[in-house]
């Protein structure tokens, strides 16, 4: 049987990719190959389940169009399908003088991106928010909250698979693609799969995947590892909303933070420590092939020069309880070592440019055979649907 359309990767990416697709063209044979036992079980099991406003994102950019309303088609799927979801809110926190420039900045790119409901608040404002949280000022983001994202990709598959007519094949690791004039053919494990168009959405694996229908791609996913903590049942009265500090404009993360969890507890954290492996989850987890692959890309050995002292300091974090609660004491001064135990770790597939920047906007990348999204980065599941909806015009503009 030959596919019109066959989605490499059962994320929530893919999934809601997958969805879009058939909302709109209910005739169309449609598969979705995983690698995995299940859907949805790396990036979008694996990751702080915060629902994000889009605040900081740069206007104009895809992470922030796609956030702003994928923000809004989250939230109506969820209560649509009755899916448990809280606008707990956050404050993001700048702790001294240096970082107030930064704040405004990010809340500037808010209302741009129209948040028109963020705030910026004071020390004494914030105190109200977050007695333990010490900064000196704030700003109030009321509509950020938590969720299990991978409840979103479980109802995702259930409807895509029950209602609308695709299908989802697990334990296919797609091992080749052979393209031909008109269709492909993807090559699993276990069977060949001829189809007219791929879609890749293989998240940790979407470099690997694209270059086989796209030879000369100018990037290389590289696996970063989050680790984070819990807080002790005692000491979860430390954080009412999500406590963010003023992200670091030199890199893409947002820095240790502390996050209600929709399942219960709050996680401290993370750092961000490159992973030996593409789904390495530990520090034990190697894999050789995944070391190789990373540093042999001329662009990820300038970007380890350029950021070597910070790697350091992170791999110092992983590695030492004392050093990783001290990045905690700037938000909370109270914490303590003891009052931390080990939490999950997810990994985040980050793209680095062939000069060694690290892209930090989603990247999309198309030719006759296949859409590949390539750079996928937070606010990916949050954005799901709003990039489902991007992926399936390029993609039903074929059919």
């Amino acid at each position: 049987m030959q596919y019109d359309i066959t989605i490499i990767g059962g994320g929530i990416v893919g999934l809601a990719t997958a969805y879009k697709i058939l909302k709109q063209k209910p005739d169309i044979k449609l598969q979705i190959l995983e690698k995995e036992p299940g859907v949805g079980m790396h990036q979008t099991s694996n990751n702080s389940g915060v629902i994000h406003s889009g605040i900081y994102y740069r206007p104009g950019s895809l992470r922030a169009l796609n956030c702003i309303s994928g923000y809004t088609q989250l939230l109506e799927f969820a209560d649509r399908e009755s899916i448990h979801y809280e606008l707990c809110g956050k404050i993001i926190v700048a702790t001294d003088q240096n970082e107030k420039a930064v704040l405004k900045t990010v809340y500037e790119r808010g209302i741009k991106n129209g948040l028109d409901k963020i705030r910026m608040i004071t020390a004494e404002e914030m105190k109200e928010k977050e007695p333990h949280v010490t900064g000196i000022e704030a700003i109030d983001v009321p509509y950020a909250g938590i969720i299990e994202f991978k409840n979103i990709a479980n109802k995702l598959a259930e409807i895509v698979s029950e209602k609308q007519g695709g299908k989802i094949l697990v334990n296919q690791k797609v091992m080749n693609i052979y393209t031909h004039s008109g269709y492909s053919e993807v090559v699993t494990e276990k069977e060949v799969f001829p189809t007219k168009l791929v879609i890749n959405t293989a998240g940790l694996h979407s470099d690997e995947i694209g270059a086989l229908t796209t030879p000369k791609l100018d990037l290389r996913i590289v696996p970063f590892r989050g680790e984070y903590q819990k807080l002790v049942k005692e000491k979860e009265h430390f954080c009412n909303h999500l406590i963010y500090p003023t992200p670091d404009p030199d890199f893409p993360w947002l820095g240790v933070h502390f996050t209600r969890m929709a399942k219960g507890g709050v996680e401290a954290g993370p750092n961000s420590v490159w992973a030996f492996k593409k789904e390495g989850y530990k520090m034990s987890d190697v894999s050789l092939r995944d070391i190789a692959k990373s540093l042999s890309f001329p662009g990820f050995q300038k970007a380890m020069v350029k950021f070597i002292g910070f790697g350091i300091g992170e791999y110092y974090r992983s590695m030492n309880k004392a050093a990783f609660t001290k990045g905690l004491q700037k938000l909370i001064p109270e914490i303590r070592k003891e009052d931390l135990v080990p939490g999950d770790a997810g990994v985040r597939a980050l793209a680095v440019g062939r000069n060694g920047e690290l892209l930090d906007d989603f990247v999309f990348a198309e030719n006759q055979w296949a859409v590949n999204v390539l750079n996928a980065p937070s606010p990916a599941a949050t954005a799901c649907l709003a990039i489902g909806d991007t992926v399936s015009e390029k993609a039903l503009a074929r059919f």
